[in-house]
């Protein structure tokens, strides 16, 4: 349905269409035409992001008369920063109707500009609850005739305890009004207010109750606790163009991580309840702006912000209550874009993200983290793209260039390639060149202990063979990577590998002897590796012996890991980076 059949007037019509309106979101079109046409109350569940503030602000502006010099629209919102983007976007949607004033009234800033503004009182209010009260105190504020209240973000304040000061406010509204209740989620606390303040309501949802935007990927990681952090730089790295947000738990966590993020490089910053309100909204600027592409922040200190195109929520620790994961996984996937919600766990929380898909009726994927070879390689081809894309300044370059070629005259094309790509990406290689696997029990030995190898799933019994792929432990080869990789390059299920060994820079394996050839054959078009029978490893049904013991392998392993963890992912200046 398109705007122009909601029945606007000409003034709101005219607006939108300058603002690039055309076809209504699922929530306006179902909200606007009751809103204008019928006198009950509406409680409207839909993702934040959705369009929710044309959704009420539309029929709010075709419905109240700007003869009346008396505030007759309130609207709540739970932030500062939420309360001036709606103001904003219902100054832009009245753009074109005389005489309408529309006041935003928040605390940190200075209540005497406040104050002025409502001299006139004006036909709409925006509002965070504790500011408003102090207005109404004031006697600033009268709010005897209003006809329409609607709460913003209604879980949203509730979460952040506001209801004493919802009861306030709704008392000192006319029964008389209209009151729509706009929420992402339906917790009790919503329908306890719906009960108390409302009266013959229409619900309107917009998919089901409490679930995830459908335009949202979940996916988790799954790590021990220790290996969060590295995990997190990892994820960020095999994105390099994320613009995202980071959730933490705490404070502390937050500073803590933000601060991690900047020392190795990172284009990231914090956002919690110590930043001063001025400070707040220098990171914020940032954000929108996208001079910073990582935001670290707390639930409390993000409720409210409203920014588009967001790719990525990370889930630094999962939330405690579902309606908290819903509200950051719905902060990207806007506006029919995608987005992806990833949360990085270790063992103990896995029946946490049971609980989430039970409830938002969507499916988590459990991904690996990317070893350090998927991740130079990402980097390297993100690197070619921006060279492909980049705007040539042929009118300053031009002088240059007789010059310049002169210079590279004795170099050949494929070497100046590899030189450029040398140039800009041997600090990123060396760092991940020992990236240690984080993968939780990735490092496993893949043996079939029921059988010893001896038959395979068939129940075939034969002779078998050592071959040999040339990566290994620092190639982040593990054995499940392995297996992935053959059934890649083979494309036979029917293969069957036995036991497997991962050593420094080679991976040994066993298959049957009539199969070998065949996966020799299969790797013989790889340029990254190669496989080859290993010398002297023929072996009988099963009774290979490995040439290092299990706690050998695991010591070693150790030591890699400890030392890669001093170096590596740790932390450390990172030029190559300069992301803007």
């Amino acid at each position: 349905m398109t705007f122009n059949e909601l029945g606007l007037k000409e003034e709101i019509q005219r607006a939108i269409q300058e603002l690039g309106y055309e076809n209504a979101m699922p929530i306006q079109e179902r909200s606007i035409p009751f809103m204008i046409n019928d006198n009950r109350d509406l409680v409207a569940l839909a993702q934040t992001g959705t369009g929710k503030t044309a959704a009420f602000g539309l029929p709010i502006l075709q419905l109240l008369s700007v003869e009346k010099k008396e505030t007759q629209a309130l609207v709540l919102a739970p932030t500062r920063e939420l309360c001036i983007q709606i103001a904003n976007d219902l100054k832009s949607y009245a753009k074109y109707i005389k005489g309408l004033k529309i006041v935003p009234v928040y605390g940190g800033e200075n209540i005497i500009t406040q104050l002025r503004q409502l001299d006139i009182p004006p036909q709409i209010i925006v509002a965070t609850p504790g500011r408003l009260i102090d207005l109404i105190e004031r006697r600033k504020v009268n709010l005897s005739k209003v006809d329409f209240m609607v709460l913003d973000e209604a879980d949203e304040m509730l979460n952040m305890g506001f209801v004493e000061d919802i009861t306030t406010i709704f008392e000192q509204t006319p029964e008389s009004r209209r009151t729509m209740l706009f929420s992402a989620t339906m917790p009790a606390g919503i329908a306890n207010l719906s009960r108390k303040y409302m009266k013959e309501r229409e619900e309107i949802s917009i998919g089901k109750k409490n679930s995830g935007t459908e335009n949202v990927a979940h996916v988790y990681y799954m790590v021990q606790a220790k290996d969060r952090y590295l995990a997190l730089k990892r994820v960020v790295d095999l994105n390099p163009d994320i613009y995202g947000i980071v959730f933490c738990r705490t404070r502390q966590e937050t500073k803590d991580i933000a601060e991690k993020l900047m020392q190795d490089g990172y284009s990231a910053d914090a956002l919690h309840g110590d930043l001063s309100q001025a400070q707040r909204d220098g990171v914020m600027q940032k954000f929108r702006i996208k001079n910073i592409q990582v935001l670290v922040a707390t639930d409390v200190a993000a409720r409210g912000l409203d920014v588009n195109n967001l790719t990525h929520v990370i889930n630094y620790n999962l939330p405690d209550d579902i309606e908290s994961y819903t509200h950051r996984s719905g902060r990207t996937g806007r506006a029919n874009k995608t987005g992806i919600s990833v949360s990085i766990i270790h063992s103990r929380e896995k029946h946490k993200i049971k609980d989430i898909e039970r409830i938002i009726g969507r499916q988590f994927e459990q991904n690996q983290i990317p070893n350090g070879m998927e991740v130079c390689k990402k980097q390297l081809f993100h690197l070619i793209d921006r060279m492909e894309n980049v705007e040539v300044n042929n009118e300053q370059l031009d002088p240059l260039f007789p010059e310049i070629l002169k210079k590279l005259e004795y170099i050949d094309k494929e070497d100046i390639i590899k030189r450029f790509v040398s140039l800009e990406f041997n600090r990123f290689l060396d760092y991940y060149k020992n990236a240690a696997d984080l993968n939780l029990n990735e490092r496993e030995s893949f043996r079939d202990k029921s059988t010893g190898g001896k038959f395979d799933k068939g129940g075939r019994k034969g002779q078998k063979v050592r071959l040999k792929i040339s990566m290994g432990d620092k190639d982040g080869i593990n054995p499940k990577r392995l297996l992935g990789i053959i059934n890649d390059t083979v494309g036979d299920k029917t293969i069957s590998v036995g036991s497997i060994e991962v050593t420094n820079k080679f991976t040994f394996f066993d298959v049957f002897a009539d199969q070998a050839d065949k996966v020799i054959t299969a790797f013989g078009s790889q340029e990254m590796f190669s496989v080859s029978e290993a010398k002297g490893n023929r072996v009988g049904e099963g009774n290979f012996r490995a040439r290092k013991s299990e706690s050998s392998n695991n010591r070693r392993s150790d030591s890699r890991e400890k030392s890669y963890r001093r170096g590596g992912d740790a932390g450390g200046d990172k030029p190559w980076r300069n992301r803007r």
